[in-house]
């Protein structure tokens, strides 16, 4: 059984778990979450080394 962890997924599920934690912290998540994608969009995720 071969298991492959996409990064798409786990920071969701991180994001999840932070937002049930502190949900205060909403907005930065949001926030970085949109960033993070928006630049590997941008640059591509090859060039980034996923």
């Amino acid at each position: 059984m071969d298991i492959t962890l996409s990064l798409a997924p786990l920071i969701a599920l991180i994001a999840g778990v932070l937002i049930l934690v502190a949900p205060k912290l909403l907005n930065y998540i949001v926030a970085g979450y949109l960033i993070v994608f928006g630049l590997i969009g941008l640059f591509g995720a090859n060039n980034l080394g996923f």
